[in-house]
């Protein structure tokens, strides 16, 4: 069963309290969004370690029940 942008933000937020998530529906389907998260725990990390503390905050779901994510992600101004 395909994950909800809801259900995809509020696994993010619940990870990293305070980030403000912006989730896109790319193709109707329910299995391709884009994720914008901006959010301070951020700070420090590389793109790569920013994009993997955002796929551990979907629980293993990536791959499997959520088929594709395109992701930005970046610290607040």
């Amino acid at each position: 069963m395909p994950m909800t942008a809801q259900e995809i933000e509020s696994m993010i937020v619940a990870a990293m309290p305070g980030a403000k998530v912006e989730i896109t529906d790319l193709a109707g389907d329910g299995d391709h969004y884009a994720a914008h998260v901006v959010s301070e725990s951020f700070r420090g990390m590389s793109r790569v370690k920013q994009h993997q503390a955002v796929y551990a905050a979907l629980d293993g779901k990536m791959g499997g029940v959520l088929h594709a994510l395109q992701l930005t992600t970046a610290v607040p101004k």
